[in-house]
């Protein structure tokens, strides 16, 4: 399916970006900021696998979307673009993101983390 959306994407659009194959993802962990610091302090954690790249100018992006764990009777919802790729050996790269959580049980949480390097066992 996700073959079918991207062959279609580069079809109406006629862009030379869009990958013909199965590109790269990165897993990703993290945790929340704490909210409600002098009523119900606490912070969330979160973790998944972002989609494959987007082409972002000269560089790529990914898009992740994932829930926070539960604290008591709520959880937050994490959905974002990241930042472009940034470089860590020749061949390896991680992304940056800083943002803040949809609101649940009457708060957010600011959270900031990187990717983990794409790919980490490959040659």
């Amino acid at each position: 399916m996700a073959e079918d959306i991207r062959k279609r994407h580069c079809d109406e659009c006629d862009c030379s970006k869009c990958p013909p194959t199965q590109t790269h993802v990165h897993e990703f962990e993290g945790s929340v900021k704490i909210a409600e610091a002098s009523t119900d302090p606490h912070n969330h954690r979160f973790a998944g696998v972002s989609s494959e790249v987007i082409p972002q100018g000269n560089s790529h992006v990914h898009e992740i979307l994932t829930n926070t764990d539960f604290y008591e009777d709520h959880h937050h919802e994490v959905g974002v673009r990241t930042g472009i790729a940034i470089a860590v050996s020749d061949d390896r790269h991680v992304h940056f993101k800083a943002d803040t959580t949809t609101v649940a049980d009457g708060h957010f949480h600011d959270f900031q983390f990187a990717t983990l390097i794409q790919d980490p066992i490959g040659d």
